[in-house]
């Protein structure tokens, strides 16, 4: 079965889903999910919500898809430790370090790979698989052919984001919110930054980063016959209304392997940006897939919507009845599909004065379940001749027994719960952080550069492997890591193998990996890994994982503060970023190509503008066609190193994007005989101001 997955932003959006036919719905309790601006769950109506989908037969996967700090720990593990006890089905989890909690405290409780995770290859799923998941939710950038191939090969559970808004950034990676106002897509507070115009050298009245939504509508039969596990609506934000009528329309397409041109209409009332857009999935990313909000409220609309939902009851499970009428008295038994059985005994029949009872009309009677989430799929009645049964009996009959059935449904087992192991703390180092510097091109190593040999020079791979002879020359003066991208679709792996097969007859054996599926590829190619900020690590348990997985160093997430990276356990070397462009996006849709129709992406950078004046430089993302959106002002930390010292830092990392060799050897300098802050130019970061 293609399970059919609606959002759930709170109890009335959970019965709009329910009562039109989703499978299951996911939702969230508290701060630990990536939609904290909808209503949410608390404790309380949790369990509310659990046992009205349980009775119902629908299932429920609680969002924990946000990044935890240390100090949220604690929170975290409770709110694990409650879910469970509901009989939640699935947690959805980004976090490293909270799928480790997850399988401490609840290990009968499934663990879903979020969509944060950014996983969008095969070795990705696979990695996912060995930490215990039983699901992955891909990013939504894949092409149907992708799809195909990592469900065919999957050892576990594959779901696919079906309808709903799309990021322009690879979801878990874009950094663009934080950055401008302290609040984080990975921690649950986008402000949708993507949805504001931007202009390209000057602010213009565009949308470059304002994707359509995704519609897939027309594709299920072709996901059902893939393997795909499920297919998720998204929509927590939105209102129940639009979470009824999209979760109709998609369970009438599975059910009728049709899409009629009245259900594309609904989708499109229930909300549109200038229409929707399959691009990622049919591989042909590009303009048409751009567009902003479009639809217009309707208030007749939004009333018979309602209709479906509210104050009603539609029969979804279905039972069958049997009962014995004698004597003695009455008896009924009720049966679910999953066989449960409830019994219950009713009033005496009496003797007919007319007309006696008969199983027809016995029938009749019992199977009207309105008003129940019951649907009577069969009767059988033994009935001794002669006698009688008012209606009112018939009908307590049927009341006691769903009652009685209702409350069996709703009942779980208690489950296997554990207090999470002790969080080793490991301490860093006490002195001073060592240089690691990255470059993006090769005019950025200077002689200057050279000469400070940094403990590592961070090179991406396909710089390294272009020209041979700098390569050599470079792992002639200096310890080399290669930078492998962020971004990596199964068909790169072959050439991502060769890459590092040729690095290391360089003699180069270290390779920095911002993506967790890459790890496989270069465990296996014998490279040593060094994690880069892409990972998101945010807290010790993350820390702790990355140890297990015998990571060399770890970026620590530039959305921490530096008390969190002072407090955090090193248990692998540790380094932060203190200056360059942050990396804000990176994209699938070239901007290059989106602005000119011609993909110039190579040729240089280019820039957005927002209506405050502020710029985003973008530049290519390594060798392939996707951008990455960096922020106006630089990282700037040189002047503070003493502070730096006391955080048990391995190293402090000076990350160049778009800087000319003179202004490589500048900022070199001033690493060594720091200069002053320039609040016009350069910004602390989030480092001192943290996340809202």
């Amino acid at each position: 079965m293609l399970e059919l997955l609606s959002p759930a932003g709170s109890m009335e959006a959970l019965k709009a889903a329910v009562q039109n036919g989703a499978n299951a719905v996911y939702l969230g309790c508290g701060t630990f999910n990536a939609r904290q601006s909808a209503k949410n769950f608390t404790p309380q109506t949790l369990a509310e919500a659990v046992k009205y989908c349980h009775v119902r037969g629908v299932a429920v996967h609680l969002t924990l898809n946000t990044l935890v700090s240390d100090k949220e720990t604690e929170d975290v593990c409770a709110l694990i430790r409650h879910a469970a006890s509901c009989g939640v089905d699935a947690f959805i989890v980004q976090d490293l370090g909270v799928v480790r909690l997850c399988k401490q405290i609840a290990p009968n409780v499934s663990i879903h790979g979020s969509t944060q995770m950014t996983i969008h290859s095969l070795p990705g799923v696979l990695l996912c698989a060995a930490w215990g998941m039983s699901r992955v939710v891909l990013s939504r950038e894949l092409s149907r052919e992708e799809i195909r191939y990592i469900t065919a090969n999957s050892p576990i559970e594959i779901e696919v984001f079906a309808h709903g808004a799309l990021c322009m950034c690879y979801s878990g990676q874009c950094y663009l919110s934080a950055a401008i106002g302290g609040r984080s897509g990975n921690r649950g507070r986008c402000a949708q930054p993507c949805r504001q115009s931007y202009g390209y050298s000057r602010w213009e009245n565009r949308y470059p980063l304002s994707l359509k939504d995704n519609c897939l509508v027309g594709y299920l039969q072709e996901l059902r016959q893939m393997g795909v596990a499920s297919i998720k609506l998204e929509g927590r934000m939105k209102r129940p209304e639009y979470v009824a009528a999209v979760t109709a329309v998609y369970r009438q397409a599975l059910d009728t392997g049709k899409v009629t041109r009245s259900m594309v209409d609904t989708l499109m009332t229930a909300f549109n940006r200038q229409g929707f857009t399959d691009g990622y999935y049919n591989a042909a990313p590009g303009p048409n897939m751009f567009g902003i909000r479009s639809d217009k409220e309707d208030a007749a609309w939004l009333k018979e919507i309602r209709q479906t939902y509210d104050a009603v009851e539609n029969p979804l499970v279905p039972v069958t009845f049997s009962a014995v009428i004698d004597e003695e008295g009455s008896t009924l038994t009720v049966t679910d599909a999953q066989g449960r059985q409830c019994t219950v005994t009713g009033q005496r029949p009496e003797a007919a004065r007319r007309l006696p009872l008969s199983e027809e009309l016995f029938a009749a009677r019992i199977s009207k379940t309105g008003g129940t989430p019951y649907r009577c799929e069969g009767v059988t009645a033994q009935i001794a001749p002669g006698l009688t049964l008012s209606a009112a009996a018939i009908n307590a009959l049927r009341r006691d027994a769903l009652d009685q059935l209702t409350a069996l449904r709703a009942r779980r087992e208690v489950p296997v719960l554990h207090k999470p192991r002790r969080v080793i703390h490991f301490s860093g180092f006490r002195s001073a952080p060592s240089l690691t510097v990255q470059i993006t091109r090769p005019e950025q190593v200077t002689a200057k550069l050279l000469r400070m040999n940094p403990s590592f020079l961070y090179v991406p791979a396909h710089l390294l492997l272009a020209d041979q002879r700098f390569c050599r020359e470079l792992t002639r003066r200096t310890t080399v890591a290669a930078v492998l991208p962020r971004i990596c679709h199964d068909a790169d792996l072959e050439r991502i193998g060769k890459m590092l097969k040729e690095l290391r007859s360089f003699g180069i054996r270290n390779v920095l990996v911002g993506n967790l599926g890459l790890l496989i590829p270069a465990r296996e190619a014998g490279m040593e890994i060094h994690g880069d900020f892409g990972l998101n690590v945010y807290n010790s348990t993350a820390m702790n994982t990355c140890k297990e997985l015998e990571l060399a160093s770890v970026a620590l997430s530039f959305e921490m503060t530096l008390p969190q990276v002072r407090d955090i356990s090193k248990a692998v070397p540790s380094e932060i970023l203190i200056y360059g462009r942050l990396p804000l996006m990176v994209t699938e849709n070239c901007l290059f190509r989106n602005r000119t129709g011609d993909c110039s992406c190579h040729t240089g950078t280019t820039r957005l503008v927002d209506k405050t004046g502020a710029d985003f430089p973008v530049i290519r993302d390594g060798d392939s066609c996707r951008s990455v959106l960096l922020n106006g002002k630089k990282l700037y930390w040189l002047d503070r190193q003493k502070d730096l010292q006391k955080l048990g830092l391995w190293a402090t990392r000076v990350y160049f994007t778009t800087e000319n060799p003179m202004e490589v050897d500048q900022v070199l300098s001033a690493w060594e005989n720091p200069t002053p802050f320039d609040p016009g130019a350069c910004t602390r970061g989030l480092y001192l101001r943290g996340l809202d």
